[in-house]
């Protein structure tokens, strides 16, 4: 059974995930570092596991480290809510094909030299997540039920540092606005989670994040509101994704609700029959008439 780790920074986060998880749940001690572990069914059966990092982009790559050496996982997610830079709203999902490093740069004789590095999820992840933006489905998975609104989803960077950024009219969100204009959400754990996938080669990586809050608009009243929905929008993109992903290399991909019959003739006469989600047949004998042996 292949192995997922969801890692998030805050409780409600932890709670949003572990709502999707199958029973019987056990807990997992790794030096420290708790992981409650369940069972997800997708295309395939996981083993998943969720820790609370906490915040910070350090201890988001270090927690990383310690659940691929504990857990040897073939997929890890970070999983949580991100404030919104622009064209999101309250509720939208934004899964990460890149993440800057804003704080990154040279301070001297006055001026500030921004240096933002950029870290990537892995390409088949980023590519999984987009099918299933397109075909927006995943709000079914919502917990505990979809909302009357559905929250949109988005494939697009994001900007992520160690300040909590209040306003998009402060000095971080004139940065922001300045060298990452494309960026739709901010958060302060993805590229410490990135450059801990980096040195895991083989680790297939991605970051989701629900929008609790706009920068443009940031009150308590939003945050309480919103980010129990943002975390749950977010956790059920993410099971998505993992709902469609298969570990094992070359595996074509089921999109539910399509179903097809093949027949191909093969040179000396020979019939190969398949189907979707069923067995392939090879008749070595050419057959008078075309048999349907789909199960």
């Amino acid at each position: 059974m292949p192995t997922a780790v969801f890692l998030t920074a805050l409780d409600l986060e932890h709670t949003a995930v572990a709502e999707h998880l199958s029973a019987p749940i056990t807990e997992r001690l790794e030096r420290g570092l708790i992981f409650d572990v369940g069972t997800f069914e997708g295309r395939v059966s996981w083993r998943v596991a969720v820790a609370q990092a906490g915040p910070g982009n350090s201890m988001a790559g270090v927690l990383l480290e310690r659940a691929v050496s504990a857990l040897a996982p073939e997929t890890a997610m970070f999983v949580g809510i991100a404030g919104g830079r622009k064209d999101v709203r309250h509720g939208d999902v934004v899964a990460a094909d890149a993440v800057y490093d804003y704080e990154s740069g040279k301070d001297g004789d006055g001026a500030y030299l921004p240096r933002i590095k950029t870290s990537a999820p892995s390409f088949a992840l980023v590519q999984r997540a987009q099918a299933v933006a397109r075909r927006a489905r995943w709000q079914e998975r919502i917990k505990p039920a979809p909302p009357v609104q559905a929250p949109a989803a988005f494939v697009k960077p994001i900007a992520a540092g160690g300040k909590v950024v209040a306003h998009d009219r402060s000095a971080t969100g004139r940065l922001l606005s300045t060298y990452c204009g494309d960026a739709l959400a901010v958060d302060m754990e993805s590229h410490g989670f990135l450059r801990g996938a980096y040195a895991n080669e083989g680790l297939e990586t991605l970051v989701v994040r629900g929008i609790s809050d706009l920068l443009s608009d940031k009150t308590a009243a939003n945050d309480e509101q919103w980010q129990v929905a943002a975390a749950r929008n977010a956790a059920a993109f993410a099971f998505e994704v993992l709902a469609m992903a298969d570990p094992r290399a070359g595996a074509p991909a089921e999109i539910p609700g399509t179903r097809w019959f093949q027949r191909n003739h093969a040179t000396g006469g020979g019939t190969v029959y398949a189907n979707q989600g069923g067995n392939q047949y090879i008749y070595l004998q050419a057959r008078g008439e075309e048999r349907d042996e789909s199960v």
